[in-house]
């Protein structure tokens, strides 16, 4: 295989075709014998190579591009992470080119393909986990790489964030000190959120570092929400019967809780404590603020697209930057 970045040729050597069948099969133009045609896309997944469409026209603005993969922009969190890109280029001539993955690693390689072939001067994405398609092709173009919000794995280039699972220790510890014991877990999906997933175990290592252990949990089969949260938090309650707090997967999550508490005459914190993540605004805008962790969205995107800028070529070994997180007392937990 090529150490530098995967060309045509490249494909065409290992697929055993020439360089215009090869072209050919990625225009998908003319006619191409099926077997011939498995053969390139064989080679194109193994070599992770992708075609330049930046040729040409576009060539000399190409290298201005920086693409940004983000999972969801439906909820504050990834647009204060975009808010802090922008901060980072706004002075600079580097536009920002986004894609919105809806937490789905299909449509992430399918996207990312789409932005290496403007030859992006980098590219920006959330968390460590791709498909296999997808890291051939960050690692074998050579370009930089920022994977934000997470630090607990080896990252392609650059990781930027902090680490989740010290965030889950970091909310046992607090609820301890606090003097709960019979402290429950309500979630959402992990398949999607695996940073949620890696907070849990942060959570039950902090508990059970207490001697102690989740004394209830229950998730809702489906992306975190107010009202979610509400009604989990509802449906633990009759399962579980007596527990003095409760820790949520995030802040929407844990807002939704105390609606429900709001509704049930349930006193916060005397009767339940509750705990959340993300340190949103609406969270401190509730009658009695959200006690919670707060993580440094804009600082971890702003950070990640100014260190990239500092160097256009990929240091010998990776790079991690901890932006860390704080505690918000407030005042439900």
């Amino acid at each position: 295989m090529p150490s530098e970045t995967p060309t045509l040729t490249d494909v065409a050597r290992l697929a055993g075709v020439s360089e215009n069948t090869v072209s050919r099969v990625v225009r998908n133009k003319g006619s191409i014998a099926e077997e011939t045609r498995r053969r390139v896309t064989s080679a194109i997944d193994q070599l992770g190579y992708v075609p330049n469409r930046a040729a040409g026209s576009l060539a000399s603005s190409s290298s201005l591009i920086i693409g940004v993969l983000l999972p969801s922009l439906s909820n504050i969190v990834f647009p204060e992470v975009l808010r802090g890109i922008h901060a980072a280029l706004v002075s600079t001539p580097y536009q920002p080119m986004i894609g919105v993955t809806d937490y789905d690693l299909r449509q992430e390689q399918k996207i990312l393909a789409s932005m290496l072939a403007w030859q992006p001067a980098a590219i920006i994405t959330a968390g460590f986990e791709h498909t296999d398609e997808s890291r051939r092709m960050l690692q074998s173009n050579r370009i930089r790489v920022a994977e934000l919000m997470d630090i607990d794995n080896r990252p392609i280039d650059l990781a930027v964030g902090f680490s989740h699972r010290k965030a889950g220790r970091a909310a046992a510890e607090h609820l301890v000190r606090r003097g709960y014991r019979r402290i429950a877990y309500v979630g959402h999906d992990w398949t999607a959120d695996r940073r949620a997933f890696f907070r849990y175990e942060g959570l039950c290592d902090g508990l059970q570092q207490a001697g102690l252990a989740v004394a209830a949990e229950l998730r809702f089969n489906g992306p975190s929400s107010t009202l979610a949260g509400r009604d989990t938090l509802g449906r633990l309650q009759q399962q579980a019967g007596d527990v003095d707090a409760v820790v949520f997967s995030n802040d929407d999550m844990a807002v939704g809780g105390f609606m429900h508490c709001l509704g049930d005459g349930i006193d916060v914190p005397a009767q339940l404590a509750l705990f959340g993540f993300n340190g949103l605004e609406i969270g401190q805008a509730l009658p009695k603020p959200l006690s919670t962790i707060r993580s440094n969205r804009f600082l971890i995107g702003k950070t990640a697209a100014e260190t990239l800028l500092q160097a256009s070529e990929r240091a010998v070994e990776p790079h991690i930057i901890d932006t860390g997180f704080d505690i918000i007392e407030g005042a439900t937990a």
